[in-house]
């Protein structure tokens, strides 16, 4: 279950509370149940090729429903744990405050990570997504992205392209 955190240090679990403080930035979170025939896949930290593709494919009705309604073209998957070499230097690019040309759209299928957000009256919050966490941040919002302790996440990334990924740092400092 999402959890928000204010820089007041206000917390909210609440599904509907938490949509509510992000209608500002237009950040869409969703609960979408993840497919329990994979359950097993998603136990493990590391996927063949095959692998992954078996559990995209578990989960490409939602991707279906995204083609059609907001015209996204491609999906893949991206496993991080602990054990995973240059993991560091990986989440590194995204530790800081940057947006991007085009919607970041991540379903989270296995673990948890940390989206952080410059508000529009410039406080920020943390959101910890977990498993069957859908969310959508718009292009422009500011944002910078975690893991947390347990180092471990699979997430579905939608893209419309993936030449809108690419972090444009604003050298805002994060205070949360």
């Amino acid at each position: 279950m999402a959890k928000l955190q204010t820089q007041d240090g206000q917390s909210i679990s609440d599904l509907s509370n938490i949509q509510r403080k992000l209608q500002p930035l237009n950040v869409q979170l969703r609960y979408w149940p993840t497919n329990p025939d994979a359950a097993e896949l998603l136990q493990r930290d590391v996927l063949s090729d095959d692998e992954k593709k078996s559990l995209i494919d578990a989960h490409d009705h939602y991707f279906s429903k995204l083609q059609q309604e907001e015209h996204y073209q491609q999906r893949d998957l991206i496993v991080l744990h602990p054990n995973l070499p240059q993991l560091s230097s990986l989440l590194e690019k995204f530790a800081r405050i940057h947006t991007h040309d085009d919607d970041e759209v991540r379903y989270i299928i296995d673990g948890e990570g940390v989206f952080g957000f410059v508000m529009p009256d410039e406080s920020q919050i943390l959101l910890t997504v977990e498993s069957g966490e859908y969310i959508n941040v718009p292009k422009d919002t500011e944002h910078w992205f975690l893991l947390t302790e347990a180092q471990r996440i699979k997430a579905l990334r939608y893209f419309t392209s993936t030449e809108g990924w690419s972090p444009r740092y604003t050298n805002r400092s994060i205070r949360i």
